[in-house]
């Protein structure tokens, strides 16, 4: 089919580009010829950035992108550029932080205006169609009429954006104390919704890296106040409309107190941190919850977001089709009452009180979004059932669901395959695999890491972010380098193939040399090579996703375990200094750099298993949750520091050990076990 209208996105490899592609306004990608040619024409920068999944995204598109008079604005006057935040995240940090410091918030579509050179000076989210042409021709006109002042705006910003993202290195070495790190938990725990979980406010974000310190944090300390905030908030999330009921998988966040309602978009990152958040916690507290929400997790992603030769996809929109034909956020999701009665018959009854057809989970427009609030035991006693009838007249229920709802238009697919979050999936299925115990998500997470290897990886341990075609790949950031890393060194601890280990250790010799800052003693998110505008960001912040930064430090920490004769150890330990201040002002952003300080200042073990049964009782040390350890196995010598000249023939031996110096091997997992003692300072 002809369309109307065509630009330069049309070349363009990623879906959120593409869906542009059309639009009457002349977009370009972000690319070093489009900032030359700005700066030849003296043409502001109009920086429009956003996601495939992002619904408000799709309603500015639809108000102001589509629209020909507001195209015409926007071509007159600027260089129009469209950024997919997931595909350039550089981009994004700069000017998300230049948002945060202009308005005190942020958030996506994300509109910028530029000096041709890149520097903003306006900026703002979501903007209505009228508001969005005034604004655009006053700011055109004010750099026509006084240039200087524009120009005086975007330096004193610029400086702003530099400024709060340097780190100051700490000279002194000592770390935070366990007392005062306990304070902070304190206080962070005053935000803490006691009864709905997460945070006392809406909407409500799910945080998979705030809830795996504060697990680990409780089972060490052995905290029962925090232990039961998790709890309360890893069974309301998966009771809530949050979570899909039918198909499995998590949305992003949710719009109310209660997790009901969500904006519907499902993101692989979310769903793969919360896989190994849900695999962990049903290690810590044998809740099968837990269990089952992060086994239909994998299966949501396996069945919807994963490629063909094991790559994972990014996202599902939150928008699709309704019966009127029009896109509509939720529309593939939600359900009217006198449907279910007509699907679902005589087992209707129980279905609405299962999943609350009635004024608790009714949402907007007679649409009902499936939650849960009660335990099964209260709905089967209710009805007279046993919890095993029950639970098979449900699943029949959600079986037939899924067929109906399968035959609805479905979502859109953002088909980007990013490097970073195939990281955190992999992650995810060696969680899966080490705590449920499932050879299949063992088998899955060879052939991802199999495909990671062929797709991202050169042999030099360089790292691209896209699986796109050549001209269109993006050079590795931190958070692609980070994540992998991370991933392959838990696929040694599950597979005890040295390959996986080497393979993460070259990872990190890499960004050692090519993205390591030696004034700030932190990593740069691009690499040294690499162009860059306004500055070269340090990320340290963790938020939905741990910072890159932190994920590297972890990982430094680690391998400094396998590989004591390198510097690993210093540099994270340096790391961790650097940011104790931060830590201090904002625990509940530095999440995995607290998990970090709990590496190193409550004892830490390296669990080294020897002898031909060593799987086995690996095996067994698997069903434990063991955040304080790591583990090396072989039924062989081997040259690892951790296993050097302690292979008995005949023997399977278990050495605890702590920074290499190992106590004397016991044969069983039980003994060993009583060795282990995480909240000891």
């Amino acid at each position: 089919m002809n369309k109307k209208h065509s630009n330069a996105l049309i070349r363009e490899s990623s879906p959120y580009l593409l869906q542009h592609a059309h639009n009457p306004v002349a977009w370009e990608a972000w690319r070093p010829e489009v900032l030359e040619r700005a700066a030849r024409e003296n043409k502001l920068l109009l920086v429009s950035i956003g996601y495939a999944a992002c619904h408000w995204c799709h309603v500015m598109e639809k108000e102001c992108f589509e629209d020909e008079t507001a195209a015409e604005v926007m071509n007159r006057h600027f260089i129009p550029i469209k950024v997919d935040r997931e595909e350039r995240p550089d981009i994004d940090h700069v000017y998300m932080d230049a948002l945060q410091l202009m308005t005190g918030g942020g958030g996506w579509p994300l509109n910028i205006v530029a000096l041709p050179d890149g520097r903003p000076f306006w900026g703002a989210t979501y903007v209505r169609k009228d508001e969005w042409v005034r604004v655009l021709a006053q700011l055109a006109e004010l750099y026509k009429s006084d240039p200087e002042k524009v120009v005086g705006y975007a330096e004193n910003l610029t400086e702003g954006i530099q400024s709060i993202n340097l780190i100051r290195p700490q000279q002194d070495s000592g770390l935070m104390a366990g007392k005062k790190l306990e304070e902070l938990v304190r206080q962070w725990s005053d935000n803490f919704d006691t009864f709905l979980g997460g945070y006392k406010r809406a909407p409500k974000f799910m945080m998979p890296v705030n809830l795996n310190f504060l697990l680990h944090y409780a089972c060490s300390l052995q905290d029962d106040k925090v232990m039961n905030y998790v709890n309360t908030t890893l069974a309301r999330m998966a009771y809530g409309g949050i979570f899909d009921h039918l198909a499995g998988g998590f949305s992003r966040y949710s719009t109310d107190v209660k997790w009901h309602v969500p904006h519907f978009e499902k993101m692989l990152y979310d769903n793969a941190q919360l896989i190994s958040l849900y695999a962990r916690a049903y290690a810590a507290t044998d809740n099968m919850l837990y269990k089952e929400v992060a086994e239909h997790c994998i299966s949501f992603v396996r069945e919807e977001l994963m490629a063909p030769d094991y790559g994972f996809y990014s996202s599902l929109d939150a928008d699709s089709l309704n019966a009127e034909g029009e896109l509509k956020e939720g529309a593939y999701y939600v359900w009217k009452e006198e449907e279910l009665k007509e699907l679902l018959g005589d087992n209707f009854t129980v279905f609405r009180d299962y999943y609350n057809i009635n004024n608790y989970g009714l949402w907007e427009e007679g649409n009902y979004v499936l939650i849960r609030d009660a335990p099964e035991a209260e709905i089967a006693q209710n009805h007279g059932l046993g919890i095993p009838e029950l639970r098979e007249l449900i699943g029949s229920c959600r079986d037939l669901l899924i067929k109906v709802r399968k035959k609805r238009p479905l979502p859109r697919l953002d088909n980007k395959i990013l490097a970073s979050w195939n990281g955190l999936m992999l992650q995810a299925l060696a969680d899966a695999y080490r705590y449920l115990g499932n050879d299949g998500y063992l088998d899955l997470a060879l052939k991802n890491a199999a495909y990671i290897k062929a797709t991202f990886m050169e042999e030099s341990g360089q790292l691209f972010h896209n699986n796109a075609a050549e001209s269109y790949r993006i050079p590795g950031y931190l958070e692609d380098y980070a994540s992998i890393t991370e991933a392959f060194l838990s696929l040694y601890e599950i597979t005890f193939d040295e390959t996986w280990l080497q393979q993460g250790r070259m990872l990190a010799d890499y960004c050692m040399e090519y993205y390591y800052d030696k004034e700030s003693q932190l990593f740069y998110f691009t690499s040294k090579n690499d162009p860059f505008v306004v500055r070269r960001t340090l990320e340290t912040a963790d938020n939905v996703i741990p910072a890159s930064n932190s994920i590297m430090a972890k990982n430094l920490f680690k391998l400094s375990k396998y590989y004591p004769e390198a510097s690993y150890g210093h540099t994270a330990r340096q790391m961790l200094g650097n940011m104790t201040e931060n830590m201090e002002k904002y625990a509940q952003n530095h999440a995995n750099w607290l998990q970090l300080l709990l590496y190193n200042i409550y004892p830490f073990y390296e669990i080294a298993i020897l002898g031909a049964e060593c799987r086995d009782l690996a095996a067994k040390l698997y069903e434990e949750y063991l955040p304080h350890c790591i583990l090396a196995a072989c039924d062989h010598h081997s040259e690892l520091a951790l296993l050097r000249g302690r292979f008995v023939a005949e023997k399977s031996l278990i050495y605890i050990c702590t920074n290499g110096s190992c106590q004397l091997p016991v044969e069983s997992v039980e003994t060993a076990l009583n060795r282990l003692n995480p909240g000891d300072s």
